[in-house]
């Protein structure tokens, strides 16, 4: 059954948002990847209060404050165990569940009993309510009420915005790619019917194998989806990116077709594991918050702390070429310097100065480059979006200074391969992969990086 979406007043859904959506696109359209949840880099400010995106009262990036109280007070275990029960929760040591409440959007009826506890992920929190109802909160994007299969939209008026998703949700439009590997991570890929790309597009298995299996469907491009195609799938929840913010009457057709659009910034996350950690909003919507925790879990423990690998001093310099022959870099503030920094590298721009703009890239001319990477110990290709490069030749083909680069005469290039952007189950391994590069370890255990041959 296609849900309801959009905001109730007086008893009436208003289902029309394209004013809204052209508006959000206006302020965003720019900053599509912008580090950060959004232009005041205020986390949470969506709803009643501003909220951080970690558990309310529990900012911190260590495991060690996530799991004390947001409110500060430990929980008796009897205490917990009601909290636990209220939330429809399951976890076993309810790592993934906090008491605190505080920021939580008042809804008629229903008394908040916790909030998701999070470590790295600042762009989104979870609410829980009594009886198994939740509240998803993405700044810049919106609220959500998660409904749990067989009970009623609460009575009375919701807040400003909120979209109302109803639970089991079976038949999900999946066009923020990025997404795909978190929910194939908790076993919930059947709940996917419907992708923005067909099978040559996917570089992960997931959902290749069920395209091609026809346990999911081709239904269009973000920009263009096949609306009649949705409607017969019975979609009941239409998973975006920000890109969608580039095409606000695709958005506002979606859910006049009572379809709730949730919008993914996962990729406005500061840290790596921010990201990853994105893998417990999408398990809130399909009650597999256990299965998040141990996974999340698994990750972090695999890439440790930030130090846990001692500075090589090795400079690295990461960067793609345009069409236009400019050299794309990343901000100091994007989650690949960190990724660098924490392998024990040195990220070559990690003093630009306030650069225009709020994207995670910076477009640069070769000349200023040339003055500040020719003698980097490592270029790093990103392949993730124009493609690999098959051999230096095809570098020094973009540019014929290439040749004069240190990291190019010395057989020290890399790059990125198209995986790792729709990977984001396991993006923090790039730390891993750099940590081998910069020390000259067993690459037979890269995930995503590979050397450039002559």
């Amino acid at each position: 059954m296609i849900g309801e979406t959009g905001k109730r007043k007086s008893g009436k859904w208003k289902l029309n948002r394209g004013a809204a959506a052209v508006i959000t696109a206006a302020l965003l359209i720019s900053g599509q990847l912008m580090t950060g949840c959004g232009s005041d880099q205020t986390a949470g400010k969506t709803g009643t209060e501003a909220v951080s995106g970690r558990s309310v009262d529990d900012v911190g990036n260590s495991k060690e404050k996530s799991e004390k109280s947001n409110s500060g007070e430990e929980n008796t275990a009897g205490e917990k165990e009601k909290t636990k029960e209220r939330a429809g929760g399951k976890a076993e040591k309810e790592a993934w569940l906090s008491s605190g409440t505080k920021g939580a959007p008042e809804l008629s009826g229903l008394k908040p009993v916790g909030s998701m506890k999070l470590e790295y992920a600042e762009c989104f929190h979870v609410w829980y309510y009594e009886n198994g109802y939740k509240v998803l909160d993405i700044p810049e994007a919106g609220q959500y009420l998660v409904v749990p299969e067989g009970s009623d939209v609460p009575a009375g008026e919701l807040p400003e915005d909120m979209r109302i998703i109803r639970q089991p949700l079976k038949n999900i439009y999946l066009a923020a790619t990025s997404a795909m590997a978190l929910v194939d991570a908790i076993g919930g890929l059947d709940s996917i019917t419907l992708s923005s790309l067909d099978v040559d597009g996917w570089y992960i298995d997931g959902p290749k194998q069920a395209l091609e299996e026809g346990k999911m469907e081709y239904a269009g491009k973000y920009s263009e989806p096949d609306y009649e195609m949705l409607i017969a799938k019975n979609c009941d929840l239409a998973v975006e990116s920000t890109m969608i913010l580039h095409a606000p009457d695709v958005q506002e057709m979606i859910e006049d077709l009572g379809i709730p659009v949730l919008i993914d910034r996962s990729s406005y996350e500061k840290e790596a594991l921010g990201r990853t950690e994105w893998i417990k909003l999408y398990a809130a919507l399909l009650n597999r918050e256990e299965e998040a925790q141990r996974f999340f879990d698994e990750q972090a423990e695999l890439v440790g702390g930030s130090d846990r690998f001692e500075k090589t001093g090795k400079t690295v310099a990461y960067f793609s070429i345009s069409t236009d022959g400019m050299v794309v870099i990343r901000r100091p503030e994007d989650y690949i310097p960190g990724m660098i920094e924490r392998a024990g590298g040195t990220y070559l721009f990690a003093d630009m100065k306030n650069p225009a703009g709020e994207s995670a890239t910076v477009d640069i001319s070769m000349e200023e480059f040339y003055s500040k990477a020719v003698d980097a110990d490592y270029l790093v290709y990103n392949g993730t979006i124009v493609g690999g490069l098959k051999n230096l030749d095809e570098l020094i083909g973009k540019n014929e200074l290439f040749r004069e680069f240190k990291a190019v005469r010395e057989g020290n290039v890399w790059q990125v391969d198209k995986s790792m952007y729709q990977s984001t189950d396991k993006v923090s391994r790039l730390i891993l992969d750099m940590n081998i590069m910069l020390t000259g370890g067993d690459t037979s255990k890269l995930t995503f990086l590979s050397k450039v041959e002559s």
